[in-house]
């Protein structure tokens, strides 16, 4: 008579253990943690991990250790962490490049940032700066896209395969290349494009008027449009860039809709209890509201997104999306 009360008794506690919370997940952190950097040191993935490291080291009372693993584009040190124990103390530090871009490149990519990844919050966003030689035949991005439609093949444009400024000018190139409303046909728009193996000798090109234009980063357009030497015409974010105020982004330009951004953030891995990734979550939203943190983006042109795992997971997958149809589109290769 007293087995049945003894088994439901067994049942109950079992059940109780199964849905708290364990013991390491409320202890957590206690060694130390490590984001993974798929990237050499030195970049802005690696300065971004960097920036939020020591801030989130304070807030979860253990050290937080900074491991770059770069090459093939961020996709080694991706997979790297994608087979990580998942119990928090490996992060990932991904980004448009090896989460979004990647995905369109290689559909036999060794990751999937969808499945393989809990995405806590999002660091960090900043356009590309669509930038000119002074000596081009147009002084604004209106002046030359109407110039590419009347002249298609004739202007030339630098590029480094896959990075954020190709895929700025892909994507340029699809929207541009649909007729305005009310036309039937018009002559598309049409550029040439000149590989570069790195942003370094592109941008020593561009400056010696051996090719016309490129996409780059904001930050490194700074200098030298101020300086004169080259001319922004641009940004690439939906909202102007408060490096360069006046001007103008390629949406509010005629193409509506058109947006190509830099981006980072912070994930866990696929398995990583849920306590555990609200604990990262909070401390992020802390972060990420810090006037300091505010202040040291936007001082190169960056922006603090909105935070969240809601909202960064959902950014992923519409980036990967954005992203493969575009690679789809031109036909773009993994070299």
């Amino acid at each position: 008579m007293q087995r049945r009360p003894l088994l439901a008794l067994a049942v109950m506690s079992v059940g109780a253990m199964l849905c708290a919370p364990s013991l390491a997940d409320e202890t957590y952190p206690n060694k130390p943690v490590r984001i993974i950097v798929p990237f050499p040191p030195g970049g802005t993935s690696d300065v971004m991990a960097r920036m939020v490291a020591a801030p989130l080291a304070k807030e979860l009372g253990q050290p937080v250790l900074v491991e770059n693993l770069g090459g093939a584009g961020g996709t080694i040190g991706s997979a790297r962490a994608a087979k990580a124990t998942p119990d928090g103390y490996t992060l990932l530090l991904t980004g448009v490049g090896s989460n979004a871009v990647a995905h369109g490149l290689d559909p036999k990519l060794a990751y999937d940032s969808v499945k393989d990844f809990m995405h806590i919050s999002q660091i960090h966003s900043g356009p590309n700066v669509l930038v000119v030689h002074p000596d081009v035949p147009f002084k604004s991005f209106r002046e030359m896209v109407e110039w590419v439609r009347k002249n298609p093949g004739k202007l030339n444009y630098g590029y480094t395969h896959a990075a954020s400024g190709h895929m700025a000018m892909e994507l340029l190139k699809q929207v541009a290349s649909q007729c305005p409303p009310g036309v039937k046909s018009c002559n598309g728009f049409f550029m040439v494009g000149i590989p570069y193996r790195g942003g370094g000798p592109m941008m020593t090109d561009l400056l010696g008027n051996q090719i016309p234009m490129i996409f780059i980063n904001q930050d490194a357009a700074l200098p030298h449009v101020r300086a004169g030497k080259l001319r922004a015409l641009a940004v690439t974010s939906k909202e102007r860039n408060p490096l360069f105020p006046d001007v103008p982004t390629i949406a509010e330009s005629g193409l509506q809709g058109y947006e190509a951004l830099s981006w980072s953030g912070l994930s866990a891995v696929r398995g990583t209890p849920q306590p555990v990734v609200d604990k990262i979550e909070a401390a992020m939203k802390r972060i990420m509201a810090m006037p300091e943190i505010k202040q040291r983006m936007e001082s190169v042109g960056f922006v603090v997104p909105p935070s969240g795992a809601t909202h960064y997971t959902k950014f992923v997958k519409d980036e990967i999306d954005l992203w493969s149809k575009v690679i789809k589109t031109a036909g773009i290769k993994a070299e």
